[in-house]
């Protein structure tokens, strides 16, 4: 029996997924996580065999709580879910440590095979994602600058790209709105952007957008 953990801040996403593993007779519910901090104290009080981490929840980064998750729960699996593309979070998710990405738009059957894929200990990437991947290895030469960012320092600038205030971003990630300004000054300087503009422009022109 896989046991599973789902992690998603949407309730409505959450019963979606649910239903699907319910339906899977080699599955089994063992907890529900709406945030980061959650997620870190169901790791703590079952036994999971894959979690089922969803990108966008409020608290600690996404990559901080898989990366706490991997050092101290090895034995656990993580499926990443993203409502994003596949070059958008994947590469920097599977360096991280999880054992897969894949999409929301995808159907419950592909969920299902990519949990008992990960389950069983190898990886869960889409050919799209795979081909990417290879290109990276044959293309260190030709790195974009967002991709010399850290990953915390990368969650916070998607956010700006789309759009959100030093406000908003610090509240949802439990930051000081000074410490957010800190980290915006410290992107722009990496990127060699001039104002918060032109770090939007950047954005959306990659398709970065959180």
């Amino acid at each position: 029996m896989i046991r599973l953990l789902i992690a998603d801040d949407h309730p409505i996403v959450r019963e979606g997924l649910k239903r699907i593993v319910l339906e899977c007779n080699d599955m089994q519910l063992v907890g529900e996580a709406e945030n980061g901090q959650m997620v870190l104290e169901q790791c703590e009080k079952n036994d999971i065999d894959v979690l089922l981490l969803d990108i966008s929840m409020p608290g600690p980064g996404f990559l901080d709580v898989l990366q706490r998750v991997r050092l101290k729960y090895p034995e656990i699996q993580i499926l990443v879910l993203s409502i994003h593309p596949e070059d958008h979070y994947a590469v920097r998710a599977l360096k991280a440590g999880a054992s897969g990405y894949l999409t929301k738009s995808h159907t419950p059957d592909e969920l299902a095979r990519a949990i008992r894929h990960v389950h069983a200990g190898r990886k869960y990437v889409s050919p799209m994602l795979a081909e990417k991947l290879a290109s990276q290895l044959h293309n260190n030469d030709n790195i974009k600058l967002h991709e010399t960012l850290s990953n915390r320092e990368y969650q916070i600038f998607c956010m700006i790209g789309t759009g959100m205030d030093t406000n908003d971003i610090a509240a949802r990630l439990n930051l000081s709105p000074k410490t957010v300004s800190t980290y915006q000054s410290r992107i722009m300087g990496k990127m060699n952007l001039k104002s918060k503009g032109e770090l939007i422009r950047y954005a959306i022109e990659h398709g970065l957008t959180e």
